[in-house]
């Protein structure tokens, strides 16, 4: 990279809670925020937001008659948003850039509007404006009044971390100085359930194993024999500045990214080179034994945890950094998951606490945590791999 990029601040609202201390707090916590809940008779593994969000969302409804009609993602979206520039000491009305989008999208108005048509044959209104994956950045863009470009997109699981790389791409090219990016996701439905379903990837509350009891989503165990992958909802978004700052949270020194070649629509390959290359560009020349740790993307199933790990292996050796992954605490928030993981990453940097899973020994402990690796994929193998400085 030819200059570092500035983490500013970082906001989140997600089964962790909305702020840094009650969210740091829960992952000092070996328990797991996924419970079981019911969605059309059927029980579930979700992790959800707490009380106090889901209030901040009504209340957040009542401040604007247009906002009754958004969708949950937006309004999560708002809300991390809001307090991610009042943390970084930008204005409202400020020129910065705005690049926010989710995987799935407006999910649970998109299910409640084809319900109605299906039952009614007609639709709402406002069906087609508030189901667009561009009306997260440009609400979010009308509630802050910026004045920078508004970009949405969805690559999935890793959509906030492509939002990281247009912004650096933005803020290196001298076209913008600042940038809001990050991701948001609702996708607590029962039809989104059942796409997991379908793919025989989601975890099953009547399993009979015993170690789900405690940890329902078994992210990185390799002793596990079925899939384990949990749904959770969140919002997390970052202030993004052109080089040196002084309300600096840590830094981004190097990007990379890579597709594997498809064999099957939600494919990964066995040792994915797709995170080969994708960490490989975005450690550089950066020495490998300076990696103290890296946020795995580890969703939870038998082909991505394993597969993601051999890619680990076949750039690091055998002096492999420290490994972690949030997944068995909050879930797979999809296109959020990524910025939740620098979040993570960020936390452990700040407290240098390592932050590991409480099923898995940790092997390479480090004495400090100065950098740090984030990594996320997509369905088809679309990786994104951020590395972060504490300076």
């Amino acid at each position: 990279m030819k200059t570092k990029i500035a983490i500013t601040s970082l906001a989140s609202v997600s089964p962790l809670g909305k702020n840094p201390e009650a969210i740091w707090n829960n992952y000092l916590s070996p328990k797991t925020l996924i419970s079981t809940q019911d969605f059309n008779g059927k029980s579930q593994f979700v992790a959800m937001i707490p009380a106090e969000i889901r209030t901040a969302i009504d209340n957040l409804r009542k401040e604007d008659i247009k906002y009754k009609a958004l969708d949950e993602t937006v309004l999560l979206a708002i809300l991390a948003s809001r307090q991610a520039i009042a943390t970084a000491g930008w204005q409202q009305g400020d020129d910065f850039g705005i690049n926010i989008g989710s995987s799935r999208g407006a999910t649970q108005l998109f299910e409640k509007y084809h319900q109605e048509f299906l039952e009614t044959g007609k639709t709402a209104t406002l069906t087609s404006p508030t189901t667009t994956l561009g009306n997260i950045s440009s609400w979010v863009a009308h509630d802050l009044k910026s004045t920078g470009p508004e970009i949405s997109h969805s690559i999935t699981c890793s959509t906030a971390l492509h939002a990281v790389l247009n912004a650096v791409a933005w803020l290196q090219s001298g076209l913008a100085t600042k940038f809001l990016v990050g991701g948001s996701e609702a996708p607590l439905t029962a039809f989104t359930l059942a796409q997991m379903q379908a793919l025989k990837i989601y975890a099953n509350p009547n399993d009979c194993q015993p170690e789900l009891a405690e940890w329902p989503c078994r992210a990185f165990d390799f002793t596990k024999t079925k899939n384990s992958m949990v749904l959770g909802e969140a919002a997390s978004i970052a202030c993004l500045e052109l080089g040196e700052s002084p309300k600096a949270l840590g830094y981004i020194t190097g990007i990379g990214y890579a597709t594997d070649d498809l064999e099957h629509n939600i494919s990964i390959s066995e040792e994915a080179k797709c995170f080969q290359k994708s960490m490989a560009m975005a450690l550089g020349n950066t020495p490998l034994a300076e990696v103290d740790a890296i946020v795995m993307h580890a969703p939870g199933t038998l082909k991505g945890d394993t597969s993601e790990y051999k890619a680990i292996q076949k750039i690091f050796g055998n002096n492999l950094p420290m490994l972690t992954t949030n997944k068995w605490k909050i879930g797979h928030t999809f296109g959020a998951s990524g910025m939740l993981n620098i979040e993570l990453a960020l936390l452990m940097m700040q407290h240098q606490t390592f932050i590991g899973i409480p099923y898995v020994a940790e092997p390479n402990p480090r004495k400090t945590i100065r950098k740090v690796l984030i990594n996320a994929v997509g369905f088809g193998g679309n990786a994104v791999s951020v590395l972060l400085s504490y300076e």
